[in-house]
């Protein structure tokens, strides 16, 4: 076998090329051997093409009154609040149905494998709802052209952050390219330029949003707290339609607050009247009755439906992943309906949870990156105004944040008080830190954090529920982390009931079964403390239920008991107070 020259390297013609670099000569000749062994395996070698996202056409002011936003993923009572606020501000939306089997299905087809769970019936749920209107008779195009989809994005260590690619490939491959998503980030903003924004993220924008949220969340915990111990079946869900249809026309007909008369005109010439409207909005919003009028009537609705408080049911506590948690559909078992079917009362999550984590979570870093960016510029640690200088703007951003907590849970309260009062109050987020930092460190993101584990040791030692169930997709990176730390908050309060339920497309019998089984140990708790409560109190529950048929307003919904401590169900509490006011009400009549 004959050797080549180290510095020559044959040409394909036959002739030789003087290569003088011995990096180049190394690499030709690697080149010639890769070539070699690809023609013998039979492999024939393309060019590279990297990935490019693709463009995203924008949804722009022009195009508001023709294109149509559509948007989904919360209880439908929060959407169809949702769509009353959109419209109130001038924009075309639909509320998406809620998401099925079918499109869990069309989203497994058209997407890739080993997605989240949510990701497959969200974007398989949106697919299904642009075939529908393409077979009602508009062609992909105009789909395309006059509707976009918003939802929420993150960049965070689960799958989250790959949602928005995960929804553009099956779009593509449902042969709907193109078609617009507009994600809302958690951390800020939504991915498109300001200036021409079709959707304004704007004051207006963020406050009817948020009241609509908050409105469907304590709507959402009084329906699934009066369903349980309705007396005619059914009638609960019926007012609450009616309800729902009142509030849509409220958030629909309600207008921005501006600045209008002699003083807006007057207001309106000067350079204060940008900030004027701003703080006038601002007021509007703390001090306005729009919406606790419209919520007194709904409490006023919600009263008139009899109900027997003294039916024995455990309270089982929703947590979980944000999604699986919220939905009340196929992708979560239908798990709320069949808690309730199974004789248990459900205490569901309330998105103004999440909202008070983001902003406690926003505070808790700036607390932890405090000075760093001086460190980073190399300022030395004896620059005192430099340092004075950080600390007054880290102190600055904490009081904003410090501002929007407590006008957020003062605003959150206002609509429960107006209500009735019966929803439970937002929990304490320094509480949640507290209880959960122990077992899984409050500075870990991803997904709830802290929460899941949180929010068990809560509300079980707080003697607000009989058992806390855990809903998650499969394989979902953060609530795993979360149960594998449950393990030990388990081992620690031996006395709480905590079961895991990872939700997927499938499998709904045996999730249920596995609830079942945890939620009979919850029944016999809560059956137990009954008997405990009547052995206390010395009276029966036949004279308990008399008694309470003698006194309208014990049937009423919003008839207010109280929650004494180590009691957890609504008839035990139910009785100790029954019977203590039997006893006040046969010492009055005694004394006369």
């Amino acid at each position: 076998m004959s050797t080549v020259p180290f510095n020559e390297i044959p040409k394909s013609s036959g002739g030789l090329v003087q290569i003088t670099s011995r990096e180049e000569q190394i690499r030709q000749r690697l080149e010639d051997e890769r070539r070699r062994l690809e023609n013998e395996a039979g492999i024939e070698r393309r060019p590279t093409q990297h990935f490019h996202k693709p463009i995203e056409h924008p949804f722009t002011r022009s195009q508001r009154d023709h294109t149509t936003i559509l948007f989904g993923g919360l209880t439908w009572k929060h959407e169809k609040l949702i769509l009353g606020a959109l419209e109130g501000l001038g924009y075309k939306a639909e509320a998406m149905p809620v998401p099925s089997k079918k499109g869990f299905q069309l989203g497994k087809e058209y997407g890739n494998n080993g997605q989240c769970n949510p990701t497959y019936f969200t974007v398989g749920n949106l697919v299904q709802y642009l075939q529908s209107m393409e077979e009602k008779g508009l062609t992909k195009q105009e789909i395309i052209d006059r509707y976009v989809f918003f939802t929420a994005g993150a960049c965070g260590p689960c799958r989250f952050g790959m949602y928005e690619a995960e929804y553009r490939l099956a779009l593509r491959n449902s042969g709907f390219d193109g078609f617009r998503v507009l994600l809302f980030q958690q951390n800020g903003g939504l991915n498109q330029a300001e200036a021409e924004a079709g959707l304004e993220m704007n004051l207006d924008f963020f406050l009817n949003i948020l009241n609509a949220m908050n409105i469907g969340d304590i709507i959402n915990d009084v329906a699934y707290q009066i369903r349980p111990f309705e007396v005619n079946a059914g009638e609960t869900d019926r007012v609450l339609d009616e309800c729902m249809d009142l509030l849509h026309e409220v958030m629909r007909r309600r207008r921005p607050w501006t600045l209008e008369g002699k003083l807006g005109n007057l207001l309106n010439k000067t350079t204060f009247a940008g900030t004027a409207e701003y703080l006038g909005k601002f007021l509007n919003q703390l001090y306005g009755d729009d919406y606790t009028a419209a919520l007194n009537e709904v409490r006023d609705r919600f009263n008139a439906i009899p109900v027997d408080h003294t039916r024995v049911k455990p309270i089982v506590k929703i947590t979980g992943e944000f999604w699986a948690q919220t939905t009340e559909g196929d992708g979560n078992f239908n798990m709320f309906k069949f808690l309730e079917l199974e004789g248990a009362q459900v205490l569901v999550e309330p998105v103004g949870t999440w909202i008070m984590y983001m902003i406690h979570q926003a505070k808790q870093q700036i607390r932890d990156e405090r000075g760093l960016e001086l460190i980073e510029k190399g300022v030395s640690k004896w620059n005192l105004p430099k340092l004075f200088s950080s600390h007054v703007s880290a102190k600055q951003k904490l009081a904003k944040l410090s501002a929007a907590e407590v006008v957020f849970k003062r605003e959150y309260h206002r609509l429960i008080d107006a209500l009735g009062g019966i929803a439970h109050h937002l929990t304490d987020q320094y509480e949640l830190q507290r209880l959960g930092h122990p077992f899984y460190n409050s500075r870990a993101g991803g997904g709830e954090g802290h929460l899941e584990v949180a929010k068990n040791i809560y509300y079980s030692n707080k003697d607000l529920c009989h058992m806390v169930l855990s809903l998650k997709p499969f394989g979902c990176m953060p609530s795993t982390q979360s149960d594998g730390a449950q393990s030990a908050v388990v081992s620690t309060y031996k006395d709480m009931i905590f079961i895991p339920i990872e939700t997927s497309g499938e499998g709904d019998v045996n999730a249920h079964s596995r609830v079942q089984m945890a939620l009979g140990e919850a029944k016999v708790r809560a059956k137990n403390e009954m008997k405990r409560v009547l052995d206390e109190t010395g009276v029966t529950l036949e004279e308990i239920r008399e008694f309470a048929a003698e006194h309208p307003d014990m049937q009423q919904p919003m008839y207010q008991y109280g929650h004494r401590k180590g009691v957890v169900g609504v008839a035990a509490n139910f009785v100790i107070h029954a019977s203590e006011r039997m006893k006040a009400e046969h010492h009055a009549t005694v004394a006369v």
